[in-house]
């Protein structure tokens, strides 16, 4: 909960300026200060909108949000595209992508320009921005109170595991965060080579991480063996993720199944392991987390879902996958420190 030096810093320049970038490799804190900078921004009196892509990733920010005090409250938490059904948009199916990733976005430019003043913002903060695409971006300049409102991005383009590109239309101060706050020092330096931005890898011990050499074929099955066993081992179900790389998980699937409130209801569920994607996982964290790589060879953004999953763990770092892809995908280093060799 408290501010890093490097974060405190951060924070003193924004509250100067209002068109800022803060790039951060994984785990260096970077949603955790995009809602803070929501907070203070509120504080001020401002009508604040803090959005992302993800779901997962809106409702944790939602129910961080909610134990704010109201007067730190933002407007307005949730997704981008939650923006334009609150406008009025139509729901669009989620086997639709034409729908999300164009219509959708069209739809709220148009509807963004018949909202009274007083519906806009004087502030919006978004977590994730390398998830937004080029059509987005018009839609959240529209959604400004007027035009050299302020605007807070937070990216790591790392972490690019959707195939958009895009950037906001605006001229924005970069600044960047290098200190890895989340992950032990042996959970960071697996993916330190692989981050945009030299990362200072964090020096809070933990312990080894665990491999388990598989084909991708049977990356789930092993995956769903190492579960079992960190639950014998003492692990609370709450404190464990398997998060896929590749074909969703059976479990997540049938979850799914039941809504998306349903299924990301169970992420907060005590009682329940999660099981998620590195897609949706981004942003999001476990105290362990049990890597699945089950994704055929040479798919695109292989990369990046490798960096997204090796960076989920707070503690401890599982890896069941092929020692060959994993080499391919994140270079030599990456899997010199999977397999433990310094």
């Amino acid at each position: 909960e408290r501010l890093s030096a490097e974060q405190g810093r951060i924070l003193d320049v924004t509250s100067l300026i209002t068109r800022v970038e803060v790039r951060g490799g994984a785990g260096s804190g970077k949603t955790w200060l995009a809602v803070e900078q929501a907070r203070r921004l509120a504080r001020q009196g401002k009508r604040v909108a803090l959005i992302c892509y993800s779901r997962g990733l809106s409702q944790w920010m939602q129910r961080r949000v909610a134990t704010f005090d109201h007067r730190e409250q933002p407007a307005y938490v949730g997704t981008f595209h939650g923006i334009g059904q609150e406008w009025g948009a139509p729901e669009g199916s989620d086997d639709d992508s034409n729908f999300w990733e164009v219509e959708l976005p069209e739809i709220m430019l148009d509807l963004a320009g018949k909202q009274a003043t007083g519906d806009l913002y004087d502030a919006i903060v978004i977590d994730e921005a390398q998830d937004f695409a080029d059509l987005w971006w018009p839609v959240v300049m529209e959604a400004l109170k007027y035009e050299d409102d302020g605007l807070y991005v937070f990216s790591d383009e790392g972490q690019r595991v959707f195939s958009r590109f895009g950037g906001p239309p605006a001229d924005l101060v970069t600044l960047v965060l290098d200190q890895n706050l989340r992950n032990t020092k042996q959970i960071s330096s697996t993916f330190s080579s692989m981050a945009p931005n030299k990362m200072r890898i964090s020096q809070h011990d933990g312990p080894e991480v665990r491999f388990v050499p598989c084909d991708w074929e049977q990356a789930i099955e092993h995956a769903d063996d190492v579960v079992e066993q960190l639950l014998e081992e003492g692990w609370q179900p709450s404190d464990l993720a398997l998060v896929a790389t590749g074909p969703r998980h059976p479990e997540q699937k049938a979850r799914q199944g039941d809504g998306w409130q349903a299924y990301w209801d169970s992420f907060w569920d005590k009682d329940q392991v999660f099981y998620g994607h590195v897609m949706g996982f981004k942003g999001l964290e476990r105290p362990a987390v049990v890597l699945a790589l089950n994704e055929q060879p040479d798919r695109e953004r292989a990369m990046e879902r490798l960096y997204v999953g090796l960076s989920r763990a707070r503690d401890l770092l599982v890896v069941c996958g092929d020692p060959e892809h994993i080499e391919a995908v994140g270079g030599p280093a990456v899997l010199k420190k999977i397999k433990g060799n310094p």
